[in-house]
Protein backbone atom coordinates (compact mmCIF):
# COMPACT_ATOMS: atom_id res chain seq x y z
CA UNK A 1 0.00 0.00 0.00
CA UNK A 2 1.06 3.56 -0.70
CA UNK A 3 1.59 6.20 2.43
CA UNK A 4 3.60 5.86 5.58
CA UNK A 5 2.05 3.87 8.65
CA UNK A 6 4.41 3.25 11.49
CA UNK A 7 4.53 4.80 14.71
CA UNK A 8 5.38 9.01 13.17
CA UNK A 9 2.35 9.19 11.85
CA UNK A 10 -0.06 7.41 14.27
CA UNK A 11 -0.86 10.52 16.23
CA UNK A 12 -1.73 12.19 13.30
CA UNK A 13 -4.02 9.79 11.47
CA UNK A 14 -5.66 9.41 15.09
CA UNK A 15 -6.45 13.11 15.07
CA UNK A 16 -7.66 12.90 10.90
CA UNK A 17 -10.53 10.13 12.30
CA UNK A 18 -11.34 11.81 15.49
CA UNK A 19 -12.02 15.01 13.18
CA UNK A 20 -14.21 13.11 10.93
CA UNK A 21 -15.84 11.80 13.54
CA UNK A 22 -16.81 14.82 15.02
CA UNK A 23 -18.12 16.35 11.83
CA UNK A 24 -20.16 13.01 11.48
CA UNK A 25 -21.80 13.48 14.84
CA UNK A 26 -22.04 17.25 15.06
CA UNK A 27 -23.96 17.11 11.99
CA UNK A 28 -26.09 13.86 12.70
CA UNK A 29 -29.57 14.63 13.08
CA UNK A 30 -30.50 18.60 14.62
CA UNK A 31 -26.68 18.67 14.80
CA UNK A 32 -24.85 17.91 18.34
CA UNK A 33 -22.15 21.05 18.38
CA UNK A 34 -21.10 20.10 22.35
CA UNK A 35 -20.16 16.07 21.12
CA UNK A 36 -18.12 17.73 18.21
CA UNK A 37 -16.21 19.81 20.58
CA UNK A 38 -15.01 16.36 22.47
CA UNK A 39 -13.16 15.86 19.01
CA UNK A 40 -12.14 18.96 18.47
CA UNK A 41 -10.36 18.61 22.09
CA UNK A 42 -8.82 15.14 20.95
CA UNK A 43 -7.23 16.46 18.10
CA UNK A 44 -5.63 19.02 19.43
CA UNK A 45 -3.85 16.63 21.94
CA UNK A 46 -3.18 14.54 19.06
CA UNK A 47 -1.54 17.62 17.30
CA UNK A 48 0.18 18.77 20.45
CA UNK A 49 2.69 15.50 20.14
CA UNK A 50 2.76 14.23 16.85
CA UNK A 51 5.65 16.31 15.61
CA UNK A 52 8.05 15.40 18.71
CA UNK A 53 7.16 11.28 18.00
CA UNK A 54 7.81 11.79 14.93
CA UNK A 55 10.93 13.66 15.49
CA UNK A 56 12.54 10.84 17.77
CA UNK A 57 12.62 8.14 15.00
CA UNK A 58 16.18 8.53 13.77
CA UNK A 59 17.11 8.28 10.37
CA UNK A 60 13.87 9.00 8.50
CA UNK A 61 14.59 9.64 4.91
CA UNK A 62 13.39 12.33 2.93
CA UNK A 63 9.96 11.25 1.42
CA UNK A 64 9.27 10.25 5.02
CA UNK A 65 9.95 13.92 6.29
CA UNK A 66 8.02 15.66 3.72
CA UNK A 67 5.25 12.99 4.08
CA UNK A 68 4.63 13.75 7.50
CA UNK A 69 4.67 17.88 6.78
CA UNK A 70 2.16 16.91 4.20
CA UNK A 71 -0.19 14.60 6.33
CA UNK A 72 -0.37 16.80 9.38
CA UNK A 73 -1.29 20.20 7.33
CA UNK A 74 -3.87 17.77 5.42
CA UNK A 75 -5.57 16.15 8.43
CA UNK A 76 -5.37 19.67 10.43
CA UNK A 77 -7.21 21.56 7.46
CA UNK A 78 -10.23 18.39 8.43
CA UNK A 79 -9.41 19.02 12.27
CA UNK A 80 -8.75 22.43 12.78
CA UNK A 81 -10.24 23.89 9.98
CA UNK A 82 -13.82 21.99 8.94
CA UNK A 83 -14.99 20.15 12.16
CA UNK A 84 -14.99 23.84 13.44
CA UNK A 85 -17.14 25.08 10.65
CA UNK A 86 -19.65 22.18 11.16
CA UNK A 87 -19.57 22.83 14.62
CA UNK A 88 -20.57 26.19 13.98
CA UNK A 89 -23.17 24.94 11.81
CA UNK A 90 -24.41 22.06 14.82
CA UNK A 91 -24.74 25.30 16.46
CA UNK A 92 -27.33 27.29 14.03
CA UNK A 93 -29.16 24.53 13.74
CA UNK A 94 -29.95 24.25 17.53
CA UNK A 95 -29.97 27.69 18.55
CA UNK A 96 -33.64 28.68 19.41
CA UNK A 97 -33.01 32.78 19.16
CA UNK A 98 -31.65 32.23 15.85
CA UNK A 99 -34.36 29.75 14.72
CA UNK A 100 -36.88 32.28 16.77
CA UNK A 101 -35.36 35.12 14.50
CA UNK A 102 -35.53 33.06 11.53
CA UNK A 103 -39.20 32.83 11.58
CA UNK A 104 -40.13 36.11 12.74
CA UNK A 105 -38.15 37.38 9.67
CA UNK A 106 -39.35 37.69 6.08
CA UNK A 107 -38.10 34.92 4.19
CA UNK A 108 -35.85 36.56 2.14
CA UNK A 109 -34.28 38.08 4.98
CA UNK A 110 -34.01 34.79 6.97
CA UNK A 111 -32.34 33.47 3.64
CA UNK A 112 -29.77 36.00 4.00
CA UNK A 113 -28.87 35.45 7.51
CA UNK A 114 -28.11 32.42 7.05
CA UNK A 115 -26.86 32.65 3.89
CA UNK A 116 -24.02 35.38 5.75
CA UNK A 117 -23.78 32.44 8.94
CA UNK A 118 -22.40 30.09 5.98
CA UNK A 119 -20.31 32.32 4.04
CA UNK A 120 -18.03 33.53 7.34
CA UNK A 121 -17.79 29.65 8.15
CA UNK A 122 -16.72 29.07 4.61
CA UNK A 123 -14.10 32.18 4.55
CA UNK A 124 -12.96 30.54 7.90
CA UNK A 125 -12.23 27.21 6.40
CA UNK A 126 -10.64 29.21 3.29
CA UNK A 127 -8.05 31.06 5.89
CA UNK A 128 -7.38 27.83 7.59
CA UNK A 129 -6.41 26.42 4.14
CA UNK A 130 -4.21 29.37 3.14
CA UNK A 131 -2.29 29.24 6.38
CA UNK A 132 -1.31 25.92 6.10
CA UNK A 133 -0.06 26.04 2.74
CA UNK A 134 1.79 28.87 3.59
CA UNK A 135 3.33 26.83 6.22
CA UNK A 136 4.42 24.44 3.96
CA UNK A 137 5.64 26.34 1.48
CA UNK A 138 7.75 28.53 4.06
CA UNK A 139 9.08 25.63 5.86
CA UNK A 140 10.28 23.48 2.86
CA UNK A 141 12.05 26.08 2.12
CA UNK A 142 13.08 27.17 5.73
CA UNK A 143 14.60 23.52 6.11
CA UNK A 144 16.86 24.04 3.05
CA UNK A 145 19.22 26.83 4.49
CA UNK A 146 18.29 26.29 7.73
CA UNK A 147 16.88 22.78 9.23
CA UNK A 148 15.82 21.82 12.99
CA UNK A 149 12.45 22.97 14.24
CA UNK A 150 11.26 26.66 13.53
CA UNK A 151 11.33 29.37 16.39
CA UNK A 152 8.35 31.67 15.41
CA UNK A 153 5.31 31.12 13.67
CA UNK A 154 4.08 33.48 11.15
CA UNK A 155 -0.06 33.93 11.95
CA UNK A 156 -1.83 32.30 14.27
CA UNK A 157 -1.59 28.50 13.93
CA UNK A 158 -4.49 26.66 13.02
CA UNK A 159 -4.39 24.36 15.87
CA UNK A 160 -5.29 27.36 18.15
CA UNK A 161 -8.67 26.40 17.42
CA UNK A 162 -8.91 23.29 19.82
CA UNK A 163 -8.70 25.65 22.51
CA UNK A 164 -10.39 29.18 21.36
CA UNK A 165 -13.59 27.39 20.25
CA UNK A 166 -14.66 25.14 23.21
CA UNK A 167 -14.53 28.63 25.32
CA UNK A 168 -17.75 29.82 23.35
CA UNK A 169 -19.22 26.61 24.96
CA UNK A 170 -18.24 26.76 28.16
CA UNK A 171 -19.42 30.36 27.90
CA UNK A 172 -22.75 29.16 26.83
CA UNK A 173 -23.04 26.60 29.99
CA UNK A 174 -21.60 29.52 32.28
CA UNK A 175 -24.92 31.89 31.05
CA UNK A 176 -27.54 29.89 29.37
CA UNK A 177 -29.72 33.24 29.19
CA UNK A 178 -27.35 34.39 26.47
CA UNK A 179 -27.26 32.87 23.15
CA UNK A 180 -23.79 32.47 21.60
CA UNK A 181 -24.41 31.25 18.64
CA UNK A 182 -23.95 34.68 16.83
CA UNK A 183 -20.20 35.20 18.67
CA UNK A 184 -19.23 31.88 17.34
CA UNK A 185 -19.08 33.14 13.54
CA UNK A 186 -17.63 36.88 14.61
CA UNK A 187 -14.79 34.67 16.40
CA UNK A 188 -14.55 32.19 13.37
CA UNK A 189 -13.88 35.54 11.30
CA UNK A 190 -11.52 37.24 13.64
CA UNK A 191 -9.38 33.58 13.74
CA UNK A 192 -9.55 33.91 9.97
CA UNK A 193 -8.13 37.11 9.89
CA UNK A 194 -5.15 35.97 12.55
CA UNK A 195 -4.51 32.98 10.79
CA UNK A 196 -3.57 35.09 8.05
CA UNK A 197 -1.89 38.06 10.10
CA UNK A 198 2.22 38.38 9.72
CA UNK A 199 2.36 38.35 13.51
CA UNK A 200 5.14 36.43 14.91
CA UNK A 201 4.26 33.97 17.73
CA UNK A 202 7.45 31.84 19.25
CA UNK A 203 7.02 28.58 19.08
CA UNK A 204 6.03 26.93 22.58
CA UNK A 205 8.52 25.02 23.67
CA UNK A 206 7.48 21.66 25.93
CA UNK A 207 6.69 23.23 28.99
CA UNK A 208 4.68 25.73 27.02
CA UNK A 209 2.85 22.95 25.12
CA UNK A 210 2.03 20.85 28.50
CA UNK A 211 0.22 24.30 29.51
CA UNK A 212 -2.02 24.27 26.59
CA UNK A 213 -2.70 20.96 27.02
CA UNK A 214 -3.65 21.24 30.29
CA UNK A 215 -5.81 24.15 29.40
CA UNK A 216 -7.49 21.58 27.08
CA UNK A 217 -7.80 18.74 29.45
CA UNK A 218 -9.81 21.67 32.01
CA UNK A 219 -11.92 22.69 28.97
CA UNK A 220 -12.93 18.88 28.25
CA UNK A 221 -13.57 18.48 32.08
CA UNK A 222 -15.74 21.32 32.57
CA UNK A 223 -17.35 20.76 28.93
CA UNK A 224 -18.50 17.55 30.93
CA UNK A 225 -19.67 18.57 34.08
CA UNK A 226 -21.83 21.51 32.95
CA UNK A 227 -23.31 19.06 30.21
CA UNK A 228 -24.32 16.71 32.93
CA UNK A 229 -25.61 19.91 35.22
CA UNK A 230 -27.25 21.04 32.08
CA UNK A 231 -29.07 18.08 31.27
CA UNK A 232 -30.31 18.27 34.79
Amino acid sequence: MIGVYDYTVILTYLSLLSAGSGIVIALSGDGHPYYGMFFLLFCGLCDAFDGRVARRKAGRTAMEINYGIQIDSLADVVAFGVLPACIGVAMMWRSPVFNHLFGLMPKGFGIALRVVFFAVLILYILAAVIRLAYFNVTEEERQKTEGGTRLYYTGLPVTSASIIFPLVLLIQFLTPHFDVTFVYPILSLLMGFAFLSKIRIKKPKFKGIMIMVGIGVIEFILMILFSHVFRK
